[in-house]
């Protein structure tokens, strides 16, 4: 078993500080078959055993990726679902030969999930493991090191995923503290047919697998991934929309402070000067028009008279 090969210090309760030298061995069938009673939780709070999220009741072969993330609110994990709904998408594996699932489950309660889902745009089914008794069972460990770099599947800075996961927690109000355990990583799980055939476990909070391996791994490595939409389109989206707002809210104001000045006392005051200038001013161009006619006329008449 994998967590057996980490060397833990003395009295340490399984948290570790620092990038931890952890195998990728899969787990064994007997590994497997020592978790698979385990229970998960679906959205509802009801519970699944793990073995029913990667064995079929047919003997149509099936392959399941089981995506273990840290607490809900981790903004490196939700940048990790929101890379692979958008790389890593249900159509595309319909196209692969053999059925192929992929599952999520987080370390935290199962209120949370429908939150997870919606901030992330995940597809697939979240489920949660507050016992976090799989991550151990699994040889997944406990550590708060960021690792040396940022993966490419982050495209929000490090900066700006975690105040979006403060926001996250202040709106979750009394779920605030129901995310799940931050020391806890997680890890990928390839899954074929019932036995483990690739893993991956993190060694750092943002060490979920790359985004171009996890395809290879599914075999959609001969397909380029789709480009997700970047952090900075959706600011000069956002802001275009915005400047349209705002133009055509200047044009409500503006009919809107027009209609009040005619309906108001001082409004049809107005009104009546401005027409009773209009009348002025046409009827002095009348009567230049009639001026400038009737020398027009005497002229000819003079003319005619000699």
């Amino acid at each position: 078993m994998a967590v057996d090969t980490i060397t833990r210090p003395k009295g340490s309760t399984g948290e570790f500080k620092g990038d931890i030298h952890v195998n990728d061995d899969p787990p064994t069938k007997n590994d497997l078959d020592r978790v698979a009673e385990l229970p998960v939780l679906d959205m509802n709070g009801k519970p699944h055993a793990f073995r029913s999220l990667y064995t079929s009741d047919s003997n149509e072969p099936l392959r399941v990726l089981i995506i273990f993330i840290r607490h809900f609110f981790c903004g490196n994990c939700q940048e990790y679902l929101r890379s692979v709904s958008t790389s890593i998408t249900p159509d595309g594996l319909k196209s692969l030969p053999t059925r192929t699932k992929v599952i999520v489950i987080g370390c935290g309660q199962p209120n949370l999930i429908t939150m997870c889902a919606r901030e992330t745009g995940c597809p697939y089914p979240i489920y949660a493991d507050p016992s976090k008794n799989l991550y151990a069972q699994l040889g997944m460990i406990r550590t708060l090191d960021l690792g040396p770099r940022s993966p490419q599947y982050m495209q929000y800075s490090l900066p700006s995923a975690m105040v979006r996961s403060v926001y996250q927690n202040l709106k979750a109000g009394r779920s605030a503290f129901r995310g799940g355990n931050y020391w806890q990583v997680g890890g990928e799980f390839l899954l074929e047919d019932g036995r483990a055939s690739w893993c991956h476990r993190m060694r750092n909070t943002r060490d979920h697998t790359e985004i171009p391996e996890t395809r290879r791994q599914l075999g959609l490595d001969g397909a380029q991934p789709p480009l997700r939409k970047t952090f900075s389109s959706g600011i000069r989206r956002s802001s275009s929309q915005l400047q349209r707002r705002l133009s055509d809210r200047r044009k409500s104001w503006s009919r809107s402070r027009d209609r009040t000045e005619k309906s108001s006392p001082e409004g049809s005051m107005m009104e009546k000067v401005k027409e009773n200038r209009h009348e002025e001013e046409a009827s002095e161009g009348w009567s230049n028009e009639e001026s400038k006619m009737s020398g027009t006329a005497g002229t000819n008449d003079d003319g005619a008279s000699r």
